[in-house]
């Protein structure tokens, strides 16, 4: 053990100890003053297999900090022991970037941050792992747009982590491959948990709570790769009804308060065995690009804009859609169902794509299929100008169960 003094305000420990790859143990503790030079300079001089460590603790960094060598852990005390504070941050966009494969980050807290608080790019083989992200003065459109953000990343678990306060998603994977995001807890954000445009990703076991849109799966238009193949169950979505406070002219600032789980422009999707209750607009939302808005930023000739070969069956339903967060949402309630009455558990806004219909009828392949008690599926008739909404009587299809995510660690 070598022990270090970094000037007079700041003791160092660095514990070397045989760890994979030969890297270095290295535990950073001491004062706050001047912690923010000393684990910039352990980021900057990180070999692959390095451990590094932060102890229990309130840290003050005014910049963020970036990663780019593969190879790395980096570890704290526990998410509510451990934490770096950036109230303070006046440069750089992010708490933490990392551009590196093999990376896990655990058992810290990343707080109010400027922009977003951990961003991870590009890299393979991701755990992350009981973190915190939070804007500790609750919901605000001036808080960073994401709390947990992989983007571009290959077999990426997300696991026993709590999002709070993102003026976007709390927990956001996108662009991305091989995804499992599990026991983890997303509250006070715009979007709980998102996932975009992703191929392949399991969500399950988590809480999404007083967001304004608890779980959704989305594709957007302009983006290097479509997403497919989500499985989104055995969640707790409850009471999402907190305002919408995102920047106006983002992709989730259309998202009406009191939305449980939503699809846009997603295929094969699964939502099962998840309990879903008191969301004032509706508990499933089903979206084409042509009813959020999102086509007027102009849309790529090979992006399929319409959500296809969507599961629903066995999930726990309860109180939704008595107050749905939009003016001619509201008042097709009254018109079809009193004033009183309630949207139905599935509001869908009935876009389909003209070119896969036979015979004027789309193929069970591509539809909504609906296994789930009395759970009724709303046809909001946005084709032809919401003229004549009703509920679809035949949902009865099956579609062939998507497989399970599995990642190589």
């Amino acid at each position: 053990m070598r022990l270090l003094a970094i000037g007079s305000s700041l003791a160092l420990s660095l514990v070397l100890a045989a760890c994979g790859g030969g890297g270095e143990r290295r535990d950073l503790s001491g004062a706050d003053t001047g912690f923010q030079t000393t684990l910039m300079e352990q980021l900057i001089d990180a070999q692959p297999g390095d451990v590094i460590e932060i102890p229990a603790g309130v840290f003050s960094f005014d910049r963020s900090l970036s990663l780019t060598v593969d190879g790395v852990t980096i570890r704290g005390a526990g998410m509510d022991e451990t934490i770096l504070s950036f109230a303070n941050q006046t440069s750089g966009a992010e708490g933490l970037l990392v551009t590196a494969s093999d990376f896990t980050l655990e058992d810290l807290a990343i707080e109010d941050t400027r922009g977003d608080a951990l961003k991870i790019n590009e890299g393979e083989n991701i755990i992350i792992r009981r973190v915190r992200t939070e804007w500790t003065n609750g919901p605000d459109t001036d808080n960073g747009a994401y709390g947990i953000y992989p983007v571009q990343t290959t077999n990426t678990l997300v696991e026993g982590v709590v999002a709070i306060g993102a003026s976007d998603a709390g927990i956001y994977v996108g662009q991305s491959r091989n995804v499992i995001v599990r026991d983890s807890r997303a509250e006070f954000n715009v979007a709980g948990i998102e996932i975009e445009n992703t191929i392949g990703a399991d969500v399950y076991n988590n809480v999404a709570t007083s967001n304004t849109g608890g779980i959704l799966v989305f594709n957007m238009p302009n983006l290097p790769q479509p997403g497919y193949g989500t499985r989104v169950y055995d969640n707790q979505v409850f009471e999402n009804n907190t305002r919408n406070f995102g920047h106006p002219g983002t992709p989730v600032a259309s998202v009406p308060a009191g939305s449980g789980i939503v699809i846009n422009s997603n295929d094969q999707v699964e939502i099962f065995n998840n309990d879903i209750r008191d969301h004032r607009t509706a508990n499933i939302i089903i979206s084409s690009v042509y009813s959020t808005g999102f086509s007027d930023i102009g849309v790529q000739e090979d992006f399929d804009p319409y959500p296809e070969t969507i599961w629903i069956s066995a999930n726990r339903l309860g109180e939704g859609g008595g107050n749905p967060d939009n003016v001619e949402l509201q008042a097709l309630r009254v018109m079809m169902f009193g004033l009183t009455g309630n949207i139905p558990d599935i509001l869908w806004d009935g876009f389909v794509n003209p070119n896969l219909m036979v015979d004027g009828e789309m193929p069970d392949r591509y539809r909504i299929c609906v296994d789930n008690g009395d759970a009724q599926l709303l046809n909001a008739d946005g084709p032809n100008d919401y003229s004549e909404p009703h509920i679809v009587e035949d949902t009865a299809c099956i579609h062939e169960r998507l497989p399970e995510i599995t990642l190589p660690f």
